[in-house]
């Protein structure tokens, strides 16, 4: 079945960088001063003028040559980036976008085990890190031969002896020295603009590429969908959008809404360093949120305090939900507590940027459709899309079968992994989603399962493979064979979120020990060497063998948990 987007097509894409499409357009050179960001810890405000400022000093002290005071980067140079949010988060990013120099967004939650494989995988040449974060890197950085001088403090106060320049003192030396401002670089379309991690359809987490031309197809796909809703819902007359920010910026969804999207139009962000739930639901009052970036953990955490509904959320007047699948159920729940809020949904991965498929419940938007709770929505502007059985035929209408979508959106591909780029990005620009779908006949899209060896835990991304490479690395050498699946376990708050599993087959060394003893050393190297999210939640379980199919692969989740069980 072959689906396109119902909204208006995308127009040509501009040939510049990302940077002059988000600031430097006329519209956009002539929007008034207003708030564009407040640290949700300290009340610090940060106004549109002052950032846009802050971002050309970056740009200076990140791009002038070495023999100048700079540090000399440009697009030679990838920058990796292993921070919780903060204002300067977003001035770094923009800054390397207008510089040209690729950035790689490093998960702050991430374990040394962890960050050596991003810092191999991106071939970072220069790190800002937030300075509660530095210790866990140096770890990482004296291992790897990582040269120190080319370590930068994003944000934060080091505690420890050793001296870093930070991002704030380098901007400091630009004004104090009066430097010559460095102009936003030229870019094209297929330009590399940021690595950020995904497990894509397989295997470890890889570093999918984003170019400049990605990044605005992407806001033209945002900019369509707000003209089209403005024309049968207009907004308030000064309606001023005010957004909760805790999604974390090292993930795609956090990175769009707390830091790329904003520049589109006035909005002011309440920044978050982490999820905190007590300063959320008091940050909603005070700050008069108007829009929630949520995921459906978040959503299922609101719902389960009882200070959420004691809480004044008079001024929230939209929730976003993305990330993973949102039942029913936490819709109509979420609704009934925040009754002034539209509710919307999307399908998304990072190998699009952000989102193919979204619901906007706005009736009368398109003729013929009507939003229903149980649907994830339809394709975004410029989006196409095929619904496929496996042996390659298209599936007829409301029949389940693997979504692969096209459009400009759609990532160049993964750095340095030729083999995984050709499994995923396949022919004619088509990409390969590992998620499987149906449509009906008026272009309504239903989510049906993960079809992609990876599982969503609380919205995030957990690669099978990875977590059973890490327990056959495990150095005591008592584990001969191994398999993770996901299962869901009672306390799960929605239906595709999934505790991973490890079946484990002993060597003779390992059959020595008790059981318990086994599985509590497998539990206690996953959780040394991985993150909280990947831990063996689901449990370990001793097996005599791991079914296998005749190339020597694990079989899928449902026969391999057919066989366990």
């Amino acid at each position: 079945m072959y689906i396109r987007s119902p909204f208006p097509p995308l127009p040509p894409l501009p040939d510049t960088n990302c940077y002059n499409f988000l600031f430097r357009t006329p519209d956009r050179l002539a929007l008034e001063d207003y708030v564009m960001y407040i640290d949700a810890v300290t009340g610090r405000k940060v106004t549109r003028y002052q950032f846009i400022e802050r971002i050309y000093d970056c740009m200076t002290a990140l791009g002038t040559s070495q023999d100048k005071g700079g540090l000399g980067l440009g697009n030679d140079c990838v920058v990796g980036i292993l921070s919780d949010n903060c204002i300067d988060y977003c001035t770094l990013i923009h800054a390397l976008l207008g510089l040209t120099a690729p950035f790689a967004l490093f998960s702050s939650y991430a374990t040394p085990h962890e960050l050596k494989h991003f810092l191999n995988r991106s071939k970072s040449t220069h790190m800002f890190v937030h300075a509660d974060l530095l210790e866990k890197f140096l770890s990482v950085a004296r291992e790897e031969d990582f040269p120190f001088e080319n370590i930068f403090v994003l944000d934060g106060k080091v505690t420890s002896g050793l001296k870093f320049r930070s991002l704030d003192n380098m901007i400091t030396e630009v004004r104090r020295n009066q430097l010559p401002k460095e102009p936003v670089r030229a870019a094209g379309k297929d330009t590399l603009a940021y690595l950020v991690f995904s497990s894509g359809t397989s295997g470890l987490p890889k570093a999918v590429m984003i170019s400049h031309g990605n990044l605005i197809a992407s806001m033209f796909q945002t900019m369509i969908m707000m003209m089209e809703v403005a024309k049968v819902k207009p907004p308030p007359p000064d309606f001023h959008p005010v957004t909760l920010g805790f999604l974390p910026i090292y993930h795609s969804y956090g990175l769009h809404g707390l830091c790329l999207r904003p520049p589109l139009r006035p909005s002011t962000i309440v920044i978050f360093p982490r999820w905190d739930l007590d300063l959320v639901l008091s940050s909603i009052p005070k700050y008069r949120i108007t829009t929630l970036l949520a995921i459906p953990s978040v959503i299922h955490t609101l719902l389960s305090s009882p200070k959420f509904a004691n809480t004044d959320l008079s001024s929230v007047v939209a929730i976003l939900s993305g990330a993973a699948y949102l039942p029913p159920s936490l819709q109509r729940k979420i609704g009934n507590v925040v009754k002034t809020a539209s509710l919307s949904e999307g399908y998304g991965m990072s190998e699009a940027t952000l989102s193919v498929v979204g619901n906007l419940p706005t009736e009368g938007l398109m003729k013929g459709i009507l939003h229903v709770s149980s649907n994830i929505g339809i394709l975004f502007p410029g989006v196409e899309a095929v619904i496929l059985r496996p042996d390659g035929t298209h599936c007829l209408p409301d029949e389940p079968g693997d979504l692969y979508v096209k459009g400009t959106n759609v990532a160049l591909g993964y750095w340095n992994d030729s083999e995984a780029t050709k499994s995923t990005f396949i022919a004619n620009g088509w990409l390969k989603t590992g998620d499987r779908f149906r449509v009906t006949s008026k272009g309504m899209f239903y989510f049906e399962d993960r079809e992609k060896d990876t599982l969503k835990v609380s919205g995030l991304q957990v690669s099978p493979a990875e977590i059973e490479t890490t327990i056959l690395a495990e150095p005591s050498n008592i584990i001969s064979d191994v398999a993770v699946s996901g299962v869901q376990l009672p306390t799960a708050r929605t239906s595709d979120d999934k505790a991973p599993r490890a079946w484990i087959v002993l060597t003779e060394k390992g059959k020595k020990l008790s059981e318990d003893q086994a599985k509590t050393i497998v539990a206690d190297w996953v959780k040394k060497c991985l993150s909280k999210y990947k831990w063996l939640r689901g449990g370990v379980e001793i097996v005599d063998e791991i079914p296998k199919n005749p190339t020597g692969k694990s079989h899928n989740t449902g026969t391999l948990r057919a066989f366990i069980f």
